[in-house]
């Protein structure tokens, strides 16, 4: 394979602290590279220094000739007096990029619910990320550089972004390096996984699950080695002690190089764990929405659902953005009354939200971590062992000097970390979190899933992260922005499968839809000439291969197929009205009928598919 860039001896310090020591590495042709480490540890800057946007102190940077780099930062601003079109493509004609097939899948899978012609400066966060990542992929460089690029995506967007990196190049071409904190993506599109860590950089072959298991491995034959240097250490020691008094000063020495060998290594322990909190105890009710409806101003968000939580239940929460997953949270705590039906709540229960904004902890932004634990209780009995706030602090990987920050200078991380914290300690006995994954590094994650894994109340959980919510609920549901809430038996693939289907009957209508209206048109322009000589001669002229008897047989094909086009809609929203009827009824569990209800509605769409290719090679006679 054939190099594209790469490092010699990179170097680069922030003050005091070293974030790389003489690192070299190499991008070749057919990699594709993700990142992990904890957050500060030099992912981004090294991305930033292989793509040439920032200067190191030491060693260089080798790059192909040839080769261009597409770059996209965490931060990337666009120009907000720029309408989305001119943002992406430019001042280019429509057909120039609607030519490129690449292109235009970048664009439905992207941009399509952004407007063309809103200005970039009226967009919300998420859709100027949207609008940034289909600039990069719009272009054609040999090296894609992504930093985040999973922010702001739904669980379908995630999905769609890996599709088009698998399928971006051929196997043997081009160069793809991320920084993500996604599992499951790096798991899906990644060959090879660098992990940066303590300013080295080490080099793993396969995504993250690969990854984690060479880690465990690498870690155990690291500790065997240690354990045999320590039996070492303390037999010299022992020796050393067991000597005479009289020893000279060379013994001496020895004795204290040992000690000093000894006390530089730390105490075994895990850092970011958390055992499980004390809950408050559960009664037999806990939250029911029954026949719940929401509306907000001629919207219907929400149309007759029903959720009825169990003790202990571990419900996870997936769908389109701007479905209402967080405002189902707010319903489910109270915070909103619903515009009909009612929210039962158990006299037991006692609820903790996680919000994504995690504005809980402004209220304390002036207070240090210490503090606000502490200002909950002093003690905890963890584990059947009592802690101070500080030792409980401590597990959830704040130092002794970091729980002395304010509040107010903690990173994203770290404020999630505190608040996930502070909520536990409050022992609440249901859980609510809106994703608790923003900002979090993969170990931290992984010690977070730890905490909720075994945490014995009950769990809600909204997240685009499908590695969590395979690890720490139980069951998902979904809302596909329809109003309903419908059970996934089969998790987020079939989400997934039900967005398809969705995205699939909506394009069918519109065509159908398209389709009349042309005919329409077609047969107005007909009628509006003085004469059937007029319209002969019209025809004639637009086709003269086509005889009269031929397009008069395409007009009755038209009316045919649009007919059964309608019948075929009808059905399939029957079917779907069915298949959600079911779910609600049985949460979700009856399987059978549900997937006799999707073999109908596929039967259906492959009907569809194939009417509209008979409407189209009629409507291309009359043409």
């Amino acid at each position: 394979m054939a190099h594209l860039l790469g490092a010699e001896n990179l170097s680069i310090a922030f003050g005091t602290r070293t974030i790389l020591d003489s690192v070299s590495l190499g991008l070749d042709e057919g990699d594709r590279i993700g990142m992990v480490g904890r957050n500060g540890d030099g992912k981004s800057t090294l991305m930033r220094l292989l793509a040439e946007r920032q200067s190191a102190d030491g060693g260089r940077v080798t790059r192909r000739r040839d080769v261009t780099v597409g770059y996209l930062d965490q931060t990337d601003v666009l120009d907000g007096d720029l309408t989305v079109g001119q943002a992406i493509v430019g001042d280019a004609a429509d057909y120039e990029w609607a030519s490129n097939p690449r292109i235009r899948d970048v664009m439905s899978g992207l941009v399509q619910e952004v407007d063309w012609n809103s200005r970039v400066s009226s967009l919300s966060g998420g859709q100027k990320r949207r609008v940034a990542l289909a600039k990069l992929l719009t272009g054609d460089d040999d090296v894609i550089m992504l930093d985040e690029p999973t922010n702001h995506l739904d669980v379908e967007g995630v999905a769609w972004l890996a599709r088009h990196l698998k399928q971006r190049w051929r196997p043997t071409d081009g160069g793809l390096l991320v920084v993500t904190h996604d599992r499951w993506f790096l798991d899906e599109i990644c060959t090879r996984t660098w992990e940066v860590h303590d300013a080295v950089v080490d080099p793993f072959d396969g995504g993250y699950a690969a990854y984690v298991l060479a880690r465990a491995e690498r870690d155990r034959m690291a500790s065997v080695v240690e354990s045999k240097r320590q039996q070492l250490v303390k037999k010299e020691l022992a020796w050393l002690r067991r000597g005479a008094p009289a020893r000279t000063a060379k013994p001496k020495f020895r004795i204290e190089a040992a000690n000093n060998l000894i006390a530089d290594v730390p105490e075994p322990r895990d850092t970011l764990s958390l055992n499980k909190m004390a809950t408050a105890r559960l009664g037999k009710d806990v939250l029911d929405l029954e026949n719940v409806s929401l509306r907000f101003g001629d919207m219907d968000l929400f149309r007759n659902i029903t959720l009825r939580l169990a003790p202990g239940e571990r419900l996870g929460l997936v769908g389109v953005n701007g479905a209402g997953k967080t405002t189902l949270l707010r319903l489910l705590n109270g915070e909103i009354e619903p515009t009909a039906g009612r929210l039962k709540r158990g006299k037991t229960v006692q609820t903790a939200v996680l919000s994504q904004e995690v504005r809980e902890l402004d209220e304390v932004a002036d207070q240090r971590v210490i503090e606000v634990i502490e200002n909950e209780k002093r003690v905890f009995n963890v584990g059947g062992r009592e802690l101070s706030a500080g030792q409980l602090v401590e597990q959830l990987g704040f130092s002794a000097q970091r729980q002395w920050t304010p509040v107010k200078e903690l990173s994203g991380g770290e404020r999630r970390r505190l608040q996930l914290l502070r909520l536990l300690v409050g022992e609440p006995n249901v859980l609510m979190l809106d994703e608790p994954t923003n900002d979090l590094d993969t170990d931290t994650l992984a010690a977070v899933e730890d905490v909720l894994d075994g945490w014995p109340g009950t769990l809600v959980v909204v997240s685009h992260d499908r590695y969590l919510l395979e690890r720490v609920t139980d069951h998902q549901m979904a809302l596909l922005g329809d109003g309903k809430l419908r059970g996934l038996p089969g998790g987020v693939d079939q989400y997934l499968e039900l967005r398809e289907q969705a995205l699939a009957a909506n394009s069918s209508s519109s065509t159908a839809a398209r389709g009349s209206s042309q005919a329409a048109r077609a047969a107005a322009a007909g009628s509006s000439r003085p004469g059937a000589a007029g319209g002969t001669a019209t025809a004639v002229a637009a086709g003269p291969e086509i005889s009269e008897a031929e397009k008069r047989a395409a007009k009755k094909d038209l009316t045919r197929i649009e007919r059964q086009l309608s019948k075929l809609t009808a059905q399939a929203e029957k079917i779907n009205a069915q298949m959600s009827e079911v779910t609600q009824r049985s949460a979700g569990a009856d399987f059978e009928l549900l997937a006799e209800l999707n073999t109908k509605l596929q039967a259906v769409a492959a009907e569809q598919e194939d009417l509209e290719m008979q409407w189209l090679e009629a409507s291309e006679l009359l043409e």
